[in-house]
């Protein structure tokens, strides 16, 4: 019954002239973005996909609208080897189909996957944690109720395949652990407060940690393999979906994972932007330590007893805190709220706007300084609040009792102040090709007794991290000596990555963006790191669309409905073609 009623619904989509646009003139080649735009907005196309239409349906309609489709879609019917420009179409709309069939499944799939906080827990390790444990149970259900392969290597690494014909593999890389969130700072600015951890739309956003970094490349790639499957289309090489569980906090159950499993010989990275990239920065962190020391005493002047920044040291954050104990607080606030206007008007101009907050709280004063958050390999887009809220201290004219805090004060205000390019340290340096070197003071913590600062920071090519590191701990040191203060310091430097991959499956995916978008295509650098340079002969593939603020890390992280539309249509077409090369390069 419910096949006849499916197929009343197509004749009678094939038949209403009103919903089928005439035919449109022939394609010359492949698909692009206009013709795909235009089979999309179709009525007959949507009504056919909504009402649980199948592929067979969906290219009918999409024949009829670009008649020069129809040797192509006959070839597919008849279960015909497709080459050249027909593949490319076939799986060209086998992503338009997935992009509009499976949407919501897609969304309500990256919420259950938001829901579930796989931050990683300094109590525990990663593997045994029940939201990882629970984050490869949701993937293997899934996998299983597509039809698919699934390994779990240990909690560690989640494996999902799709298998091909040949003896090859290509892989794909994600990763399902997120960063720390300030659960304050998630608010929109027309006050509606977001749960970090509930996916939430608004218009055409989907709010929630991991939303774009990246449990929705993960959801769009799984309906990605389950399209492919369900078309029928061979594959020559086996898909091979990677889902690590500590990039975020240095990749070690990749490390795990690369001893107990070969890796494929190419792989798909979806964890960076788009078009493709082929080169990134090396991740570095480097941390000046200062004794606490003691508290202020009675009838001394204000002590700093707390401070807070970012939740992880690769965000820029949205705020940044400082807690002032001793002397008069009313008077101490009165200074304070005095000296800010003419301060924000000064520094609003060198970097963007933020705001300061000055509130007592019983006997402390509570400074707070907003800017805007960042992902910390990007500090440009983002206002950091943490080195403003060093400066604006500093020159407040507010005497500060010495401790470990003052002394990061210092340090930030000194050595970094609005300057997140090496400058003030005397450490800056660019790549034609890759950018800038990037120090972002991000997060400072009170621990046992001590005072850290966390600077996140993002080397390009034109040096080592052997030579940087050393570079960074004379500059501090020097400062220390010439300040009198005593510091420690420690800089672990990842290094930056490039690669040149030509050949095939570089054109194959450039070709996919472009088409797909219209927009420019080609190979790009990015300052973030990712476990990329774990792999062999690796590309990253988006889920960060060009000329747009990449919300990752972010308070306040969003995925835009459009783009996850866009991840879904050039993700399932990507595995079509990549999975049928003859040949990789």
């Amino acid at each position: 019954m419910k096949k006849l009623w499916l197929t009343a619904t197509l004749v009678a989509a094939l038949s209403a002239c009103s919903t089928v646009p005439p035919a449109a003139p022939s394609v010359a080649g492949t698909l692009k973005k206009p013709e795909l735009d235009r089979i999309a907005a179709a009525p007959a196309t949507q009504a056919a996909t909504a009402a649980s239409g199948n592929f067979s349906q969906f290219l009918a309609l999409s024949a009829q609208m670009q008649p020069a489709l129809a040797p192509a879609v006959k070839a597919y019917e008849n279960k015909a080897t497709l080459q050249g420009d027909d593949l490319v179409n076939i799986s060209r709309l086998l992503g338009l189909y997935n992009r509009l069939k499976n949407q919501a499944a897609v969304i309500d799939t990256t919420a259950r996957m938001v829901a579930l906080p796989t931050v990683r827990s300094d109590k525990i390790p990663p593997h045994e944690d029940p939201s990882i444990i629970a984050f490869g149970a949701l993937v293997e259900g899934m996998a299983k109720d597509f039809g698919l392969q699934f390994r779990n290597v240990d909690n560690r690494v989640f494996e999902v395949k799709l298998p091909g014909s040949g003896t090859q593999e290509f892989g794909i890389l994600t990763h399902a652990d997120v960063v720390p969130v300030v659960a304050d700072e998630w608010v929109l600015d027309d006050g509606t407060r977001l749960d970090p951890f509930k996916l939430t739309r608004v218009g055409g956003n989907l709010y929630g940690r991991g939303s774009i970094d990246d449990k929705g490349s993960i959801a769009a790639v799984l309906y990605a393999m389950k399209a492919v499957k369900d078309s029928g289309l061979p594959l020559a090489r086996t898909i091979r979906l990677m889902i690590e569980t500590t990039e975020e906090t240095g990749g070690d159950a990749m490390k795990y994972y690369r001893t107990k499993t070969a890796l494929p010989e190419y792989n798909i990275v979806l964890d960076s932007k788009y078009p493709a990239v082929v080169a990134e920065k090396g991740s570095g962190a480097l941390r000046a330590t200062f004794v606490l020391g003691a508290a202020t005493g009675a009838g001394g002047p204000p002590a700093i007893v707390a401070m807070a920044g970012a939740a992880s040291a690769n965000a820029v954050p949205q705020t940044a805190t400082a807690r002032l104990r001793g002397g008069s607080a009313q008077a101490i606030a009165a200074q304070l709220n005095a000296a800010k206007g003419a301060f924000v008007a000064k520094y609003a101009a060198q970097g963007g706007k933020f705001n300061i907050d000055v509130a007592l709280d019983g006997a402390d004063v509570l400074v707070k300084v907003t800017g805007a958050s960042a992902h910390g390999s990007r500090p440009e887009e983002g206002v950091n609040p943490l080195p403003r809220l060093a400066l604006f201290l500093q020159q407040s004219g507010v005497t500060l009792a010495v401790n470990g805090y003052s002394q990061a004060v210092k340090y930030l205000a000194d050595l970094y102040g609005v300057d997140y390019l090496g400058r003030t340290m005397g450490l800056a340096y660019s790549d034609d090709f890759m950018g800038p070197l990037t120090m972002s003071p991000n997060l400072v913590r009170e621990k046992d007794g001590k005072v850290d600062v966390l600077v996140n920071v993002r080397m390009p090519r034109g040096s080592t991290p052997e030579a940087l590191s050393q570079a960074t701990t004379t500059r501090v040191k020097a400062w220390g000596a010439q300040a009198g203060i005593a510091v420690e310091v420690d800089h672990t430097q990842g290094n930056w990555m490039a690669r040149d991959p030509k050949g095939a499956w570089l054109a194959t995916l450039l070709n996919t963006f472009g088409d797909t978008t219209g927009l420019e295509a080609k190979p790009v650098p990015t300052a973030g790191s990712t476990t990329a340079k774990l792999m062999p002969n690796a590309i990253n593939f988006g889920p960060a669309m060009p000329g747009k603020k990449y919300t990752a890390h972010n308070a306040k992280e969003f995925k835009e409905v459009a783009d996850m539309d866009a991840d879904m249509q050039m993700f399932t077409e990507m595995l079509v073609r990549i999975g049928n090369l003859a040949q990789m390069q």
